[in-house]
């Protein structure tokens, strides 16, 4: 296996494992806003999560999409650790394009021991509304701490 297709590898594996990924948004001055949120990710290009609209986060997505997300594994020793950096664009989803993103969610939700959920627990007047981000290009680190783009 080559480097690039280990580092590829090693993306997966830390999204696999992840719980929560930790998403950076921006106000429209550009003040920035870092939240940690639960996940679930469909092809490793698409990351879901609920969240209530008045989050600072979701407040942000509604006029700039624009964000910058991390997973890593929190809990490993001092200069051990390894991550997966996403940016990309997210938005709320609308209600008639929730159906596909909360049958993800909720399949993951389920498998560790959370609820399982369904399109009416993201509309109104639901307290949560689901949200999606895309990446559009994936980095890892390589062992020059340079960062290097992924295809997972």
């Amino acid at each position: 296996m080559n480097g690039e297709q280990d580092l590829a590898r090693r993306g997966r594996e830390i999204i696999d494992r992840s719980l929560y990924m930790v998403i950076a948004t921006a106000d429209p001055s550009g003040q920035p806003w870092a939240s940690p949120v639960y996940f679930a990710q469909s092809g490793y290009r698409q990351f879901f999560w609920i969240s209530a609209p008045e989050a600072a986060h979701s407040v942000n997505l509604r006029d700039r999409r624009e964000v910058g997300i991390v997973l890593f594994d929190s809990s490993v020793p001092i200069n051990t650790g390894q991550g997966v950096y996403i940016s990309g664009v997210a938005q709320e989803l609308p209600a008639h394009e929730t159906a596909e993103g909360i049958a993800v969610f909720s399949e993951r939700s389920v498998s560790h021991g959370g609820e399982e959920l369904t399109v009416a627990d993201v509309r109104e007047p639901a307290r949560h509304r689901l949200y999606r981000a895309t990446a559009e290009a994936v980095y890892v680190l390589d062992e020059h701490d340079e960062r290097v783009e992924v295809s997972l």
